[in-house]
């Protein structure tokens, strides 16, 4: 939404103890701008601090939903809000790394259960790997963005989750029909264009 030159020049106009009120009223209502400013303005913790929190509580939490891996449609929805919190956590950090490895530590921390998914029935698994599969080829993209530098850190990362996939035969199997190569999972390897081959991908009606 665009503001025009005249309710901004009302809202300037406006006192300081009318401004403080109109800010507070607006802060209750939305609890993520809440958030977001309080980390910009008195939080003692950095970005690190709070994405090694974050580290801590997705391993914990992946750990606490591993035990109902055979009902699958809830451990999916459990998973689904561990991401969550992570995008909240990028929301108001603006951790443009973190969104990188914290997604990618979620998707290594999810096949350590290997053994368990794969004793699975793969209709009820199959969200669960598309899921998946679609947070790496995101990440993979997201990696794009980043400076080179930090492609070291990442590739230790995505060769842990190349080796658990190729361990888990249904799931390398689902990454080959959905268009992923695993020659990507290394930083220097990914396409260029690697956004546009997913666009053509679902295009394809695959990776759903």
């Amino acid at each position: 939404m665009e503001y025009s030159k005249e309710f901004k020049a009302a809202l300037s106009a406006f006192s300081d103890a009318e401004k403080d009120k109109l800010i507070f009223r607006l802060l209750k209502k939305d609890k993520l701008l809440s958030k977001k400013l309080y980390f910009e303005l008195i939080d003692p913790e950095t970005t690190d601090d709070k994405r090694n929190t974050m580290e801590e509580n997705v391993e914990e939490k992946v750990h606490l939903a591993s035990k109902y891996i055979g009902n699958a449609k809830y451990f999916l929805s459990v998973i689904r809000k561990i991401s969550a919190e992570i995008t909240e956590h990028i929301k108001i950090t603006t951790d443009k790394f973190g969104e990188v490895s914290l997604n990618l530590l979620l998707i290594s921390k999810i096949l350590e259960y290997n053994a368990d998914l794969s004793r699975q029935r793969f209709d009820n698994v199959y969200k669960l790997y598309i899921y998946i599969i679609n947070k790496v080829f995101r990440s993979l993209i997201l990696i794009k963005k980043l400076d080179e530098d930090y492609w070291m850190e990442f590739d230790e990362y995505l060769r842990d989750i190349r080796e658990k996939i190729l361990q888990n035969h249904y799931m390398q199997k689902l990454c080959i029909n959905n268009g992923l190569d695993f020659n990507w999972l290394e930083s220097e390897r990914i396409p260029d264009n690697i956004d546009v081959i997913m666009k053509e991908i679902k295009s394809q009606g695959f990776l759903r």
